[in-house]
């Protein structure tokens, strides 16, 4: 297999469904080389892929033995022999092309196993290992992409991977809910007074109120810490598409705030307007 391009087909079936499921992150690999933008996409197809395998399977045996299949299938698609599935070509190209480590795609495996409901997280020391198994390591594997040119970095990857998924959580709490899943370690729904029962339609009361103020400065905690990486990775477009990621995954939050914390009657999202406002924003970081 060419060391230079993913095969067509695959590599177009993969930017489909990165625009179709990911839409932030594809607005924001705009400015990506196209070897680098192939990869990207393909890496995410994979992961939507065992990410889908949970969300579509018919109850709880079923799911855990498909995660299991997945996790065989890696060595399979990196052999050329997993030709039905559509994104397999352009997979193993991007893992063979970057060298992205076996062991991240085995983490992320284990990371979506975590969703196999019900899940009742209960500290934050396990809503944080949840959050490196379905986020972090994607940023690992990303780093390989974008070229991360100081190592020492990669912890800052980490950091922005929690960032993120604390953001979908804030964002998706009664769509998770709604599936038998509670991020919000039970730990601190208490701490604040919180049942559970109220993750599904509010109220928006005081309480909801400290409580998302705390998960929201948390997040930004994160984003913050994530900077110093950011600026270590390449400045042939993977700089400027981490910050723009960076910068609308972050508008989220404000956006939560702006629905005064009701994350219960619309989906907090970030604005196509607003999008374009941070691009320039990204634009300037990543010139600096």
């Amino acid at each position: 297999m060419s060391q230079n391009c993913a095969p067509a087909d695959s590599a177009v079936y993969c930017r489909r469904v990165t625009s179709r499921h990911a839409k932030s992150f594809y607005f924001s690999s705009m400015g990506l080389p196209p070897r680098k933008k192939e990869a990207a996409y393909a890496v995410y197809a994979f992961c939507r892929y065992a990410d889908d395998v949970v969300d579509e399977a018919p109850d709880h045996d079923t799911a855990a033995i498909a995660i299991e299949k997945v996790g065989r299938e890696f060595d399979r698609i990196l052999a050329g022999e997993a030709e039905e599935l559509p994104f397999a070509p352009a997979f193993a190209w991007a893992v063979n092309r970057y060298q992205i480590p076996r062991q991240l795609f085995l983490d992320l495996v284990k990371g979506v196993s975590m969703d196999l409901g019900p899940v009742r997280l209960q500290t934050w020391e396990e809503l944080r290992d949840y959050c490196y198994h379905v986020a972090s390591v994607v940023g690992l594997m990303m780093c390989r992409i974008f070229e991360l040119e100081d190592q020492t970095q990669q912890a800052r990857a980490i950091d922005l991977g929690i960032a993120m998924q604390l953001t979908n959580i804030c964002r998706d709490i009664r769509e998770d809910h709604e599936r038998g899943r509670i991020y919000l370690p039970a730990e601190e729904l208490d701490r604040f007074g919180i049942p559970a029962g109220q993750l599904a339609d509010g109220p928006v009361n005081q309480a909801w109120i400290s409580l998302m103020q705390f998960q929201i400065a948390r997040a930004r905690d994160y984003y913050r810490s994530s900077e110093p990486g950011i600026q270590a990775l390449a400045k042939d477009g993977s700089q400027f598409t981490v910050w723009l990621m960076r910068y609308v995954y972050g508008g989220i939050l404000d956006e939560i705030e702006r629905l005064r914390y009701d994350v219960f009657s619309r989906r907090a999202a970030t604005s196509k307007w607003r999008k374009a406002q941070l691009a320039l924003k990204a634009w300037r970081a990543s010139r600096h």
